[in-house]
């Protein structure tokens, strides 16, 4: 099969950062899906994930999370699924990725892809919709249903992949949500994705919240986290507030948030895949739901790039724009 991956880690300008490969074709075992790959996306996990996973000649490593995708086969112990069956899912770290023709995914984590998204389209969720779903309500326990009196919920980091799911989640949800931005096109973004307000995260943030007349924030969403903003955040969340992390920051004064007694909570996406938890399947469930939304149009999907064939040469130039710190949305590639 065609796939696409690396045999030494070497910087993105280098025309073998990645490559073009043929591999065997892999058979689905115990719970695992074979899925023909229709569309993949790109996230910052793929550029970490080559940075720092080795790989050689004998035993190249593709890369690719974000999928979505037909099943051609299913395990014998599969029940959730059956071949001919629409799917959309974020895979896991530990296995080989969705930059190839087919991959070999776990039933639990993956989720019926969305009816009225073509299949790039659906490329570009799943794994910015799980990371913010398991976020805000897993992790932080915002209420998913509008309430008397709604929680304000403040998203650091920009027009990016979770920040733009986290916002849009969070409104569906009934919060009142500030997202940051400081270039008018990705504030423009932030403002599509449904923040009621939007401030700019290369300034300081202490004067912008107060001047919008809400009040204290009640949850905080941090995907990349600065010593200003950390100490920004203990001034401007409410007592008994909830802060989340994805990123993975500089040391930071965890004392800051003693007085007020706010709690501190990390989320990663793979953690249900990568230990086999009990609750696994809670996944399969949240893309499900997910795909609900979409249908319904109460999400809308976060395709903004699509640099065209699944090959070395257009993932090369994805990872190029994403290591460049600036891109809006999700970058998507369809077809081999």
């Amino acid at each position: 099969m065609k796939a696409v991956g690396y045999t030494e880690r070497l910087p993105i300008d280098n025309d073998q950062a990645l490559i073009d490969l043929e591999l065997p074709k892999p058979a689905p075992t115990g719970r695992d899906l074979l899925v023909k790959v229709q569309a993949i996306s790109v996230n910052p996990r793929d550029i970490k994930s080559r940075q720092v996973f080795s790989a050689s000649a004998d035993e190249p490593r593709v890369l690719g999370y974000d999928a979505a995708g037909v099943v051609e086969a299913v395990g014998p112990e599969v029940t959730l699924f059956q071949p001919g069956d629409e799917v959309f899912y974020a895979g896991e770290l530990q296995r080989q990725g969705s930059n190839a023709e087919w991959q070999l995914v776990d039933e639990r984590i993956v989720g019926r892809q969305p009816r009225n998204l073509d299949p790039a389209a659906a490329a570009s969720v799943p794994l910015v919709m799980l990371t913010a779903f398991e976020m805000l309500f897993d992790r932080l326990g915002m209420p998913q249903q509008a309430t008397d009196n709604a929680p304000k919920l403040l998203v650091l980091g920009g027009a990016g992949g979770v920040p733009s799911a986290a916002i849009q989640l969070a409104r569906q949800a009934g919060a009142t949500v500030i997202g940051t931005a400081s270039r008018p096109e990705s504030a423009q973004w932030v403002r599509d994705m449904g923040a009621h307000h939007v401030i700019d995260h290369s300034k300081p943030l202490v004067a912008q919240i107060l001047d919008l007349n809400i009040g204290l924030i009640d949850f905080a969403f941090s995907t990349h986290t600065s010593v200003e903003a950390w100490a920004a955040l203990a001034e401007i969340m409410a007592p008994q507030g909830r802060l989340g992390i994805i990123d993975d920051p500089d040391p930071v004064d965890l004392r800051l948030f003693k007085a007020k007694s706010i709690s501190i909570h990390w989320e990663s996406m793979f953690t249900r895949s990568m230990f086999q938890t009990a609750d696994m399947q809670r996944q399969h469930d949240i893309l499900n739901r997910i795909a609900e939304l979409l249908d319904r149009g109460e999400l809308r999907a976060l395709d903004k790039v699509h640099l065209g064939q699944i090959n070395a040469a257009n993932l090369r130039q994805a990872h190029q724009l994403i290591e460049g710190g600036h891109t809006i949305g999700k970058i998507v590639l369809e077809g081999f």
